[in-house]
């Protein structure tokens, strides 16, 4: 579990953690990145915990804290978490069972978004939808079986280390940049739905754009690396930007209203999404769809074509 800042969440993960019905030896290794916000102080409250295992993480990135709680792990089966995560009670147990069944090299299932504050309920909800996050399954759930990537992952040891762990210089993206490689070595990455995870979005919209604009940088990054691990879907959101630029274009040509195409079937989208959210959510929160949806496709497609890369975590 890489941890930064966390401070807010990281008793009720840890919790999450140590409370699975699995039957075998279970640790909970953390790369501690340097926090600002008292998380060391909730992290002490583990230092005589034997099943806990508190490592530093000195640059705070995601990447470099996930290869240092690997390395000083002791499983055969890495299972990968997140502080601002919740793991259902049969989630290793049933994480294992995959494993053995299918002999896939990583095995993961349904992050379910869910929100406590009104903006962060309406982020939740957007992360459900089609407009939200189109067709990946660890959003939409469906049948098992292989697939290009997916949320968290629980995995073998001995296929980490054939692929040299994570990438450190990939700070976002990285779980997909992994997977890539996973697969590239003649492994499987197993989508099941059985395993389910809770997920707490952001609670500001500052914070959604920031984190969909890195989204964006990095999957640029990852591209440049792998280019054949590209997917349809992932062109959406810059396409989508270059389709906004070209209307503008259009406004000074003898078709004015052409300019109007794109951003109206965004607009019915927008629309349309909302109102059968509404109808399956029954949450107020809704409301802030038509401002929630379009800074997650902006952020994303802005950071993808002009975004720079950046320190983070």
């Amino acid at each position: 579990m890489p941890v930064l800042d966390a401070a807010s969440t990281i008793a009720e993960a840890v919790a999450s953690a140590l409370g699975q019905d699995y039957e075998g030896e279970l640790e909970v290794v953390i790369g501690h990145g340097p926090s600002r916000d008292g998380t060391a102080d909730v992290l002490e409250q583990y230092a005589n915990n034997p099943r806990i295992r508190v490592v530093p993480n000195p640059s705070g990135r995601t990447p470099s804290g996930l290869n240092t709680a690997i390395a000083a792990s002791r499983g055969e089966i890495i299972v990968r978490c997140d502080a601002q995560t919740r793991l259902s009670t049969s989630y290793v147990r049933r994480a294992v069972e995959i494993l053995q069944e299918t002999g896939a090299d990583n095995v993961g299932g349904v992050q379910t978004a869910e929100g406590v504050f009104f903006l962060q309920r309406s982020i939740a909800i957007a992360l459900k939808s089609p407009l939200g996050i189109g067709d990946a399954r660890h959003h939409t759930g469906g049948k098992p079986g292989p697939t290009d990537t997916v949320y968290l992952g629980v995995f073998r040891r001995e296929a980490l280390k054939r692929v040299g762990g994570f990438d450190e210089a990939q700070v976002r993206n990285r779980d997909y940049e992994l997977n890539w490689r996973l697969r590239k070595t003649g492994g499987t990455v197993y989508f099941h739905p059985d395993l389910r995870t809770i997920y707490r979005p952001r609670s500001s919209l500052r914070g959604l754009w920031r984190q969909y604009w890195s989204y964006g940088v990095w999957k640029r990054s990852m591209l440049r690396k792998h280019p054949h691990s590209l997917r349809g879907r992932q062109l959406t959101p810059p396409a989508f930007i270059i389709g906004l630029a070209v209307s503008l274009v259009l406004l000074a040509t003898p078709w004015p209203w052409a300019a109007a195409v794109l951003p109206g079937m965004y607009l019915l989208a927008l629309v349309a999404t909302t109102l059968a959210q509404a109808l399956h959510h029954r949450d107020p929160a809704v409301i802030a769809l038509p401002v929630v949806l379009p800074t997650m496709h902006l952020a994303w497609g802005l950071g993808f074509l002009i975004g720079r890369k950046h320190a983070g975590h």
